[in-house]
């Protein structure tokens, strides 16, 4: 089977990162919304289930998936939502059906460019009034504060897709082109009327960026509603990418050079 139901698999670093996001005091998610994974020893990764609440999670609410045959499908023109949501299914374990997120190949999507510990995406409500806004693909060009620069780096921004199949072969796409011309992943992934996706290489990691993320957006909010944003500019940026001490710094909050 592509993907399988293996609680003994799924680490407890994993169940708090995903329990501690699906905090309601941290709006990030409601009720079913948002997903996480954890890539395993074997290259496999353990993904949150579809339908399953992330403030509620066990390890039974995890599957493992295989990534190549998942990236093959992906990658594959004829390939429908239907051979997608059949290749997620883990079959009935203990009078549950087990599938895994309708959004998991945005976890196969990064492990195919880059091989990653910690996906989490999550729907924050500050920054999808953002994303669904008339400012969603400029908002985040520049950064407006010190710490936010440091922590989400260069965002990645893509546009709407209906969430499946079809949101995972742009995903793929803008996620390798933004990885040929950087040469890193981004650290965080903005989903145009939807949420955004945190990369980092530890779950401490995750979250920071997560919650910076959402930071950014209020700022921007509160910014736009007094006039409009004034970002830190270009040199001001390229000047924090040369101190070593700033760069130490986002080696701590975002896991990331």
């Amino acid at each position: 089977m592509t993907v399988d139901w293996h609680p003994e698999l799924v680490s407890d670093e994993l169940v708090a990162l995903t329990r501690s996001l699906g905090d309601p005091a941290k709006d990030l998610v409601i009720l079913a919304e948002g997903n996480t994974s954890q890539r395993l020893a074997d290259g496999r990764i353990a993904v949150k289930t579809s339908g399953s609440n992330m403030a509620s999670s066990t390890k039974e609410t995890f599957v493992v998936a295989d990534i190549e045959p998942l990236a093959e499908l992906m990658r594959a023109p004829a390939a429908s939502q239907t051979d997608l949501t059949r290749a997620l299914d883990a079959g009935e374990q203990k009078g549950l059906r087990r599938r895994g997120s309708i959004e998991t190949l945005i976890h196969v999507a990064v492990q195919t460019v880059q091989p990653t510990a910690f996906v989490a995406h999550t729907h924050p409500t500050a920054v999808v009034s953002l994303l669904a806004s008339v400012h969603a693909e400029t908002a985040f060009e520049e950064p407006v504060y010190s710490d936010e620069a440091i922590v989400l780096g260069r965002p990645l921004f893509i546009p709407y897709a209906e969430p499946g199949i079809v949101l995972g072969r742009l995903f793929f796409r803008r996620l390798r082109d933004y990885f040929d011309e950087n040469g890193t992943l981004p650290s965080l992934v903005l989903l145009g009327n939807h949420g955004i996706v945190a990369i980092a290489s530890n779950a401490a990691s995750a979250e920071a960026i997560s919650l910076m993320a959402v930071k950014g957006s209020r700022v921007r909010l509160n910014a736009y509603a007094a006039g409009g944003v004034a970002g830190l500019g270009a040199d001001t940026v390229a000047r924090y990418s040369d101190r070593s001490d700033f760069a130490e710094r986002r080696r701590q909050l975002a896991g990331t050079n």
